[in-house]
């Protein structure tokens, strides 16, 4: 899954849902290639009526070529703790940490930072003024991807929180597994952990 360069993500409906969970599909065909799934803690579920669910901590696991229950190898884990001001988002590329986030302190368009293991800001992900386009850019503002949503019909828009969008990878900019887990799993961040309220 990470050797491929778009996705597209479509998120399950659902009145009263308690977890997300995303579809990703092969754009072209739509023929399914993954499944997102929000893993939040019980108490995590209950605090969710109280206190706005951005403070509180979630997992987000991506896994390849699920099974009908939703089951499969987990290729890239996304998880957050407690977040007051700034939010700070662990990433894990099959088992192994690969990076983190940060979130901006002051951001118009909202956005955060990408840092490698080591602490070294590799990337950022910056959004528009406008709502739902971002592009990731590498140290030297040079862009590697984009992620925009595609909208999904006015009764979906309107009745449910559900979003569509395509991550987009640039051809050519990385072979490196870890980058491309990182710049996947930014594109799910912005959903599932910056947007969510």
């Amino acid at each position: 899954m990470l050797s491929r360069h778009q996705y597209f993500i479509k998120e399950h409906t659902g009145l009263l849902k308690l977890s997300d969970a995303y579809d990703i599909l092969e754009p072209e065909t739509n023929t399914k290639i993954g499944l997102a799934q929000e893993k939040p803690h019980p108490l995590v579920i209950i605090l969710s009526f109280f206190i706005s669910k951005s403070h509180l901590p979630t997992r987000v696991e991506i896994i390849q070529n699920p099974n009908e229950r939703g089951e499969g190898v987990c290729v890239v884990e996304i998880k957050r703790g407690i977040t007051l001001l700034r939010s700070k988002v662990d990433v894990l590329i099959k088992g192994q940490p690969a990076g983190y986030f940060k979130s901006k302190l002051f951001s118009l368009g909202g956005g955060f930072w990408v840092y490698d293991i080591q602490d070294n800001k590799v990337a950022e992900v910056r959004g528009d003024w406008k709502g739902w386009n971002f592009k990731l850019l590498d140290s030297k503002e040079k862009e590697l991807g984009t992620v925009t949503k595609k909208w999904a019909g006015i009764g979906k828009e309107l009745f449910t929180s559900a979003d569509n969008y395509i991550i987009s990878i640039k051809p050519g900019i990385t072979d490196n597994q870890n980058t491309k887990g990182l710049l996947l799993a930014a594109g799910f961040a912005i959903d599932t952990i910056y947007k969510e309220k």
